[in-house]
């Protein structure tokens, strides 16, 4: 059931609250009189109560569908700030984290991130909660200002004949939203969650690992270097299409990476200085439909 507009209450970052992990869309912290408790405080554009309240329901909803993640306790204001306080996985490591404490484990993770998403687009949607990421990805093409009107045209063709699906799409498909605990995993940051394509997802992970990987700040975020990003996603493309040339793999996953960028905005509105950087990132993407 969604909470209410007031339903919340206002707690303080005081000595019990530990920061334990800072990530793209925000800050994590461990409770000291509570191990069982864990607070994440978003940041940026997702830092508001909407946003929240979303990213709370639609964890509910995900674990309602049998998928694992960690239960939603409740929603809170940090200051001027809000966030979640939710169930803490012990013994947890990021997937991430995994391939940089042990980077001889990188091609095993990624064959466990290739079947974890088999199995996430083999699970049927709620169709009629989450949205259609196909038709998100129309809604944010017309809010797209970086996307010109020609390559706008191609995009919107490209994205009306991807094939309907109903399988369950995590959104923001990269390793570090997947958290191992005592061999299990758990799904996590499930704001974008929605179902279609499962290309989607790949698209997503295209752009993680081979179009922002020579970037300081993206190793930074996921604790790998610019090799290592590009080991883990010829490991995961190798174990998804069962191929070692996956060259055509990559062009389609290119496309929907162009794709992605454009449902982006429909969560978090670009600034001028974004709108510029997408605008030059997406054009090498775009030869991708040539």
């Amino acid at each position: 059931m969604e909470m209410e507009q007031n339903d919340y209450r206002t707690i303080s970052l005081d000595a019990s609250w530990v920061k334990v992990g800072e990530g793209g869309n925000g800050t994590t912290y461990d409770n000291r009189d509570n191990p069982d408790i864990l607070l994440k405080v978003n940041r940026g554009s997702l830092n508001n109560l909407e946003s929240i309240r979303q990213e709370f329901n639609l964890s509910r909803e995900v674990a309602a569908l049998g998928l694992p993640t960690p239960a939603m306790h409740e929603i809170v204001s940090v200051g001027k700030d809000y966030g979640i306080i939710m169930e803490r996985i012990k013994n947890k490591k990021s997937m991430f984290r995994i391939c940089h404490d042990e980077p001889d484990r990188i091609d095993e993770m990624a064959g466990l991130f290739s079947s974890l998403l088999k199995a996430l687009t083999a699970t049927p949607c709620n169709t009629a909660f989450f949205p259609s990421r196909k038709q998100t990805a129309l809604e944010g093409l017309e809010k797209a200002s970086f996307v010109c009107r020609k390559d706008k045209a191609i995009l919107r063709d490209f994205i009306v004949s991807i094939p309907e699906a109903t399988g369950c799409v995590h959104g923001d498909f990269q390793p570090g939203n997947v958290i191992i605990s005592d061999g299990k995993p758990y799904w996590i940051d499930l704001g974008r969650f929605a179902w279609g394509d499962p290309m989607f997802d790949v698209g997503h992970l295209y752009l993680s690992c081979v179009v922002y990987s020579k970037m300081k700040r993206t190793q930074e975020i996921f604790h790998l270097d610019h090799g290592q990003l590009l080991r883990f996603w010829d490991s995961f493309a190798k174990s998804y299409t069962g191929h070692d040339d996956h060259a055509a793999f990559d062009r389609s996953a290119a496309r929907f990476a162009a794709v992605d960028m454009v449902v982006r905005t429909t969560y978090q509105r670009p600034s001028l200085p974004e709108s510029i950087f997408f605008h030059i990132i997406q054009k090498p993407l775009l030869r991708a439909f040539q």
